[in-house]
């Protein structure tokens, strides 16, 4: 059986394009509200040029999802069990804070999703993401039982980073009316969830 050939670098460029475009239209509207009309001038290209490269919107939004769920994996992934654990929680606190200031339509894009029931991501939720939560619950979960920090719902403390620091992406609308929209709001925030993690854990 022949394998199939690899994407020129133009086939490369255009499929980026279209993703590109489906991120910031899907992160707008949502993805019931999107469609590839719009996908497609966003791009910048014809909606039969578009299909060539995916063949529904449904195929764009999971090949969105599955590249942002990686990616959002990461900062969870770097938590090191020889580690300190104050260091490597408050660290893992600032990575996925970084990530709200830099990536704020893909969290939006992901929030979407789980506030619909997930139908795109139900399966890597239920898989890799449990698997990896799972696998540093234990990691704190033991340096709770050392005495090392304050003995807490490893799974719910990985929640509350998650809705801390995700919060200023997803509701960053809210967060600039009220703060005002010349106000750095991350600059504040790592240090309020440096502080607010400290005592959390301190034991």
């Amino acid at each position: 059986m022949s394998r199939p050939r690899p994407r020129t670098r133009i086939q490369q460029r255009n499929s980026q394009t279209i993703l590109d475009a489906a991120l910031e239209v899907f992160s707008a509207n949502g993805f019931r509200g999107s469609t590839l009309d719009q996908i497609a001038e966003v791009a910048g290209l014809s909606k039969p040029n578009l299909l060539y490269y995916f063949p529904s919107k449904e195929a764009i939004h999971i090949a969105l999802l599955s590249n942002l769920l990686d990616t959002w994996l990461d900062p969870l992934r770097e938590m090191d069990a020889a580690g300190d654990p104050m260091t490597e929680i408050l660290a893992y606190a600032r990575r996925k804070l970084d990530m709200a200031r830099d990536y704020p339509r893909e969290s939006r894009l992901f929030a979407n999703d789980l506030l619909q029931g997930a139908p795109f991501m139900r399966p890597a939720i239920e898989g890799e993401l449990k698997a990896l939560v799972d696998a540093k619950s234990v990691i704190l979960r033991g340096w709770m039982t050392q005495g090392k920090i304050a003995t807490l719902p490893p799974a719910h403390l990985i929640f509350s980073i998650w809705a801390l620091t995700q919060h200023y992406a997803d509701f960053d609308v809210q967060v600039r009316a009220v703060l005002g929209q010349d106000h750095d709001p991350f600059v504040e925030a790592q240090e309020y969830l440096d502080t607010l993690f400290r005592k959390l854990l301190a034991v």
